[in-house]
């Protein structure tokens, strides 16, 4: 029987296991659920593996997905497997998405930065975000979501990456919440989608990992 779901390759934080002198990869539970709804297999990438590349060619990924949690910088390890995810997705043109932390990882892939917040505003704190790009409103069929949030750097468009276009902006603050790469079946958002199974967050995932959302394949 030929297996039609996606396989879609997941980035792992690193943690200290409590009571053990060891580090571990670590991913919310709530990430293999959501993929389950769309119909996706999900494949958990190590963050000690001597060859990425390698790994991800021998099970066939068809999307990749940078998880959120903690900062860049935290554990070397990571960062480097990370951009290691990053150049495979771009040598083989495989649609990814940069989720909070990942979304950062991509911006200053393509030379751009990242700036910390001076309040506590998307700490923890739902807002609503104004989506700008045609596509994407045409898809879900309204102008702005009500997004979780869970971070305190932000991105503004003037550190935005290379070739990189935002879609969704903030109300309050006119941040970025979520962008895309203009030329690169790429995409990050700064809201964690796995926290929330709603028609919209689905909808965009199976548009990203289909490369029909941005770039009309």
């Amino acid at each position: 029987m030929i297996n039609s779901k996606l396989k879609i390759g997941i980035s792992s934080r690193i943690i200290n296991a409590e009571n053990y002198d060891e580090k571990r990869d670590a991913i919310s539970h709530d990430w293999p659920q959501l993929l389950e709804k769309i119909e996706s297999n999900i494949i958990f990438i190590p963050n000690s593996l001597t060859n990425v590349e390698d790994f991800l060619n021998d099970i066939g990924v068809n999307g990749l997905i940078l998880s959120g949690g903690d900062n860049i910088g935290d554990d070397q390890e990571r960062d480097d497997t990370e951009i290691k995810i990053l150049n495979f997705a771009i040598k083989n043109k495989i649609p990814s998405l940069g989720v909070c932390r990942g979304m950062q990882v991509i911006n200053k892939f393509f030379n751009g930065s990242i700036k910390k917040n001076n309040n506590s505003s998307h700490i923890a704190n739902s807002h609503v975000i104004n989506l700008i790009n045609n596509n994407i409103m045409s898809l879900l069929k309204k102008n702005s979501l009500e997004v979780n949030s869970f971070h305190n750097n932000i991105i503004t468009n003037s550190n935005l990456g290379k070739n990189i276009e935002s879609f969704a902006i903030t109300d309050n603050d006119k941040t970025i919440e979520g962008f895309f790469h203009t030329i690169l079946p790429i995409v990050g958002v700064m809201w964690h989608p796995e926290r929330d199974f709603n028609n919209e967050n689905q909808l965009i995932f199976k548009q990203i990992f289909n490369k029909k959302l941005f770039w009309n394949e």
